[in-house]
């Protein structure tokens, strides 16, 4: 219950795992209205993953409707959720084995949620719920416990591990509550989950003591759960912090005001990084850069040192700090830049390249296919792309040329690089996997992300968005970025069926262009004497001690 407006919060499955701030602005909006905060749209990105969740639960749906052609059910999503509650209660005393788009009754303490699946116990006391996500849940390995998708029999699984996804484990805590307070839950505590690959049902065990909270996963749910109803009934108070959630959240406008107008650490550091700064006595950015205290004892991660410059480089709003005197970058006669587009897990379907020769205007080229992923003309463009680099390669080494390819953080295009090779073995002029992998480790390929990271600070990030503008590059499109492109793709190859949109094609063309010339542009500043206008950490502290003795004098 919200006091301040009398009106019943309800809980749903994410409030456990949510920024615990985030939870009173949530709670306080549904109860009174917060109309006069500042609030942004949904980020596109998370649009994107929404929508990407809901064709994968179609997806998976067929496939199990197809499986289970005896006890299977789907309560219908087009009623109001109060039908659709009664409907599963219904399909749950009649003993349907397998209950699709089940909705469960708001329960005593205020939560809701439904699962993708009730299975019913192999004893016949119960259902357990498996949840259906847009996600990998495991990786090569043992340990796992998994099930075919045929039938609900976990068993161990010699051939892959559990990955690490607290939310999906408190989401099913929070089904298997709402089932044992309507006396539908299994007698053991376990869940399941269908994951991205669709192959298997991973089975957790939630009664079971993980070594990650200390006690069982139902246990930290429970601890977690009374937390978020003391902060909406107002019985616990909460502040804002910077996390990871931030950039997703609709209240971050809202709160970094407050966090700006405070100086608060957290905007230079990390969450962890930031609460060991305040029980250390140092909760402000001012605190933090002016402090000739050592590090907390337990500090780890970025030396102190360093994030004593991020708060200096806040504080004289300076985006990046010379680690080095002068900046190194590898330089070659023939150069290509390169930036690869991918769709989810699904494949990469644009390899662009930048072709510069000395004395030579840069030559943009894109190797793309718009047939919806996954296609096998995915194959044959990434054949196409590496044929025309293994040509430019092979010229530059007959010339007597030195030649050297660039990305921007290589774990991406090294994956893609590698697992097309993989996964098109065969198709004609397909590299090896051993060519491909002789090309990553060669001195050829060249990562400017490490040439940045072993030379420069970044108070506000590593990313090419965050870097490149300080070398006086910008992109054309102001959305631009990788959450974005996600959308763009889906439009552009008419994902949901419907016809492509050339506009969509051409944007993310454009965007990717300008990818792979926010590269060149980077290296080329690197590589001049404009670079030495980003200071040094002594410069910066040279001049952030020349402030205060200013200040103490006035």
């Amino acid at each position: 219950m919200n006091p301040q407006s009398g009106v019943r919060v309800l809980l749903d499955a994410s409030v456990v795992s949510r920024c615990r701030h985030r939870v009173h602005l949530d709670a306080t909006a549904a109860g009174a209205g917060m109309s006069e905060l500042a609030r942004r749209p949904i980020p596109a990105g998370a649009v994107q993953r929404r929508e990407a969740a809901a064709l994968h639960r179609r997806t998976v749906r067929e496939m199990m409707a197809a499986h289970h052609h005896e006890g299977w059910i789907a309560i219908d999503p087009d009623q109001a959720m109060r039908e659709r509650a009664n409907d599963t209660l219904a399909a749950c005393a009649e003993g349907f084995q397998w209950i699709w788009g089940a909705v469960l009754p708001v329960d005593e303490n205020g939560r809701r949620g439904g699962a993708e699946l009730l299975v019913r116990d192999p004893g016949g006391t119960g259902y357990i719920p498996v949840i259906v996500v847009n996600h990998k849940v495991t990786d090569p390995g043992s340990g796992a416990m998994t099930s075919p998708v045929t039938r609900f029999d976990p068993r161990p699984d010699q051939r892959r591990r559990i990955r690490s996804q607290p939310r999906d484990q408190f989401r099913l805590a929070h089904l298997y509550r709402i089932l044992e307070s309507v006396g539908l839950a299994a007698p053991r505590a376990i869940g399941g989950v269908i994951g991205y690959d669709a192959d298997c049902i991973l089975a957790h065990d939630l009664g079971r003591e993980t070594p990650a909270y200390g006690r069982s996963v139902l246990a930290e749910y429970d601890f977690r759960l009374a937390d978020r109803r003391d902060i909406v009934a107002g019985r616990a108070r909460t502040s804002p912090d910077r996390v990871g959630e931030c950039k997703m959240c609709e209240w971050w406008p809202h709160c970094k005001t407050r966090l700006e107008e405070s100086h608060d650490v957290s905007l230079v550091v990390n969450g962890a990084q930031a609460d060991m700064l305040r029980e250390a006595g140092l909760p402000t950015i001012d605190a933090l850069a002016s402090t000739s205290a050592s590090a907390p004892a337990a500090w780890h991660g970025v030396p102190f040192g360093h994030v004593q410059a991020f708060a200096r480089a806040w504080l004289h709003d300076v985006p990046l700090i010379r680690m080095v005197e002068w900046p190194q970058v590898r330089r070659a006669d023939i150069e290509v830049d390169i930036d690869m587009e991918s769709y989810q897990d699904h494949g990469a379907y644009l390899w662009g390249t930048l072709l510069t020769e000395r004395d030579s205007e840069p030559q943009y080229r894109p190797f793309v296919t718009w047939d919806p992923l996954p296609t096998r003309e995915e194959g044959r463009n990434f054949a196409e792309f590496w044929e025309w680099l293994t040509s430019i390669r092979r010229d530059a080494a007959q010339r007597g040329l030195t030649f050297a390819a660039y990305c921007y953080s290589k774990n991406a295009e090294n994956r893609w690089l590698i697992e097309s090779a993989q996964r098109f073995r065969g198709m004609n002029d397909m590299p090896s996997v051993a060519e491909v992998t002789r090309f990553i480790n060669s001195e050829e390929w060249v990562d400017m992300l490490d040439a940045v990271q072993e030379q420069f600070l970044c108070p506000h990030g590593r990313g090419l968005k965050k870097v490149a503008p300080v070398a006086g590059f910008s992109w054309h499109d102001p959305d631009a970025g990788g959450e974005a492109s996600m959308s763009w793709y889906r439009d552009a190859v008419g994902y949901e069926g419907g016809p492509p949109v050339p506009d969509q094609q051409q944007r993310l063309l454009r965007y990717n262009e300008d990818d792979v010339w926010a590269t060149r542009v980077l290296r080329e500043w690197m590589d001049s004497p404009r670079v030495l206008e980003v200071p040094t950490e002594e410069e910066l502290d040279t001049r952030y001690r020349a402030e205060l003795d200013d200040e103490a004098r006035d």
